[in-house]
């Protein structure tokens, strides 16, 4: 019963409080219900408002823009019509400018009108004045042909002649101008290109005698030499050819020849024997022997050392022997050799101031005399046998022509064997090349200045040029330029009369008048 009750109970407590909970539920969705009907009222109001204020804000936003959009049509159509009235301003100048040309060139087209027309009338009066002129230019011709008896055409080739005739003396004058002025432009610079070469090439001149003098230990040395009734001075005599003289002259013996190399191996030879102290005729046949063999080893030596001192390479060795053979030969004096290789060097000299081969200078200025060698020993001039040798050695066709040119018996034909000719007459004419002595050098200077000074007017004179040139200084107040010229051939015709001397001579006047004054 208790059981029931309390279950009832329980039942009743529950059914209580599930109406209950259905009553709060109820009454929740109730308040819920009016609370979300009040917020969404509110909401509906507050939308409305917002619309209302969109809707005010957007009528302001569209009057607003529609001012500025009536702002700035206006604006627009401001400058449009500015735009407008300028382009309009501009048109207007344009017109007006096209306006004021087209009348400048009416104006123009009107004044070449005019201008036409006075053209066209000036070129009939010109044709009726060249009309005119023509028919007086034919009269004329017709009157000068009358006057004159030449036609035309005979007249002209007159003209044409007189104009020939004169144009080819101009010509002439003009031609010989520009030749003597190259000629002096020309005379200058081989001047100047010998007198470098003398300076650069100071060669030395040993004048060569015909004896040699050998020297004796004591005087004892003298008889032993001549041996016993001479024999064994003929024995040396007679294989050298060389005359010995013993006279007084103490501690010395003279060998005498005009061949220098006899005279060299019976030198040699001689001493040789002197110092071995053994003179019979045996000892002096081998003495000889071995002088002669010593002096074809010189000869030798003495060709390379000059093939080596000019700088001239791949000669004939045959060629070195006879150049060295030229040491022992002389000419005038002067040694062929020392003269060659001088040759040689002043050919070198001036063919590089020419720009010309100065190797080939050098050979054909060292091989120039190579005659001289051997034309003691077989007959013809140095010059022809010169020649022979280098053809047979096989010398170029420039080296002979510059051998066979040298003295001017055949043209030259290059520069090189100008430059041969040139520097062998250097080397010929140096002061004490050729065998004269100090002496009569000076005296024949002295007689060349006396000569001069002998004559009225003659106020200094020098002789130049190791007496190829006498440079004579002229009294002005004096002597006139046309008197010079007389005064010059009477020196020169005296010099010709009076003196012997080799080549020529060359007179030369100087006439110089000075004003000086002092600004004080």
């Amino acid at each position: 019963m208790f059981r029931l009750d309390t279950i009832v109970w329980v039942v009743i407590v529950f059914v209580t409080l599930v109406l209950a909970l259905a009553i709060g539920i109820f009454i929740g969705q109730a308040l819920r219900k009016k609370v979300a009907e009040a917020a969404i009222g509110s909401a509906e109001r507050e939308a409305d408002n917002i619309k209302l204020e969109a809707m005010r804000e957007a009528e302001v936003n569209k009057n607003k823009i529609l001012l500025e959009a009536q702002e700035e049509s206006l604006r627009v159509k401001k400058e449009a019509d500015k735009e407008y009235k300028e382009r309009k301003n501009e048109l207007q100048r344009l017109e007006k400018r096209l306006q004021q040309r087209e009348d400048a060139q009416d104006k123009k087209s009107d004044a070449l009108d005019n201008r036409e027309q006075q053209l066209q009338h000036k070129l009939e009066s010109v044709e009726a004045r060249k009309a005119e002129a023509e028919a007086l230019y034919q009269k004329r011709h017709e009157e000068l042909e009358r006057i004159s008896g030449l036609t035309v055409e005979q007249a002209k080739q007159c003209l044409l002649d007189t104009v020939k005739n004169e144009v080819q003396h101009e010509t002439a004058v003009m031609i010989k101008e520009m030749e003597a002025r190259a000629k002096q432009e020309a005379d200058k610079k081989a001047k100047e290109i010998i007198a470098g070469a003398i300076q650069r090439c100071a060669a030395d001149h040993v004048a060569e005698t015909t004896v040699s003098v050998v020297s004796l230990p004591n005087d004892e040395m003298k008889g032993r030499i001549i041996g016993r009734e001479g024999r064994n001075i003929r024995t040396l005599e007679s294989l050298t050819g060389v005359e010995l003289i013993i006279d007084d002259t103490p501690e010395a013996v003279i060998l005498s020849c005009f061949d220098a190399m006899k005279r060299e191996v019976a030198r040699l030879a001689l001493e040789k024997l002197i110092i071995d102290g053994r003179v019979h005729p045996a000892r002096i046949e081998e003495m000889v022997e071995k002088a002669k063999k010593e002096v074809e080893t010189s000869i030798r030596e003495e060709g390379e050392s000059a093939t080596f001192e000019t700088g001239v390479h791949g000669l004939h060795p045959e060629l070195i022997r006879l150049l060295g053979k030229m040491k022992f030969r002389t000419s005038y004096g002067q040694n062929v050799l020392r003269h060659s290789i001088e040759v040689s060097q002043l050919c070198g000299l001036m063919a590089a101031e020419l720009g010309v081969d100065v190797t080939l200078a050098k050979r054909a200025g060292l091989l120039h005399d190579i005659g001289k060698a051997v034309n003691h020993d077989i007959e013809g001039s140095h010059i022809e046998l010169g020649v022979a040798l280098c053809k047979k050695y096989h010398e170029s066709p420039l080296i002979i022509n510059a051998v066979e040119a040298h003295h001017g018996d055949v043209e030259p034909q290059s520069i090189i064997a100008v430059l041969v000719q040139a520097a062998d007459a250097i080397s010929a004419a140096r002061p004490g090349a050729r065998r004269e002595t100090l002496e009569s050098y000076i005296k024949r200077l002295e007689s060349l200045e006396a000569i001069s000074n002998s004559f009225d007017g003659v106020e200094k004179s020098f002789a130049i040029q190791a007496g190829r040139e006498l440079r004579i200084m002229i009294i002005p107040d004096k002597v006139n330029d046309d008197q010079m010229v007389l005064l010059a051939r009477d020196i020169a015709k005296k010099i010709e009369s009076e003196l012997e001397y080799p080549g020529n001579i060359k007179v030369n006047l100087i006439r110089e008048t000075r004003a000086v004054e002092y600004a004080k």
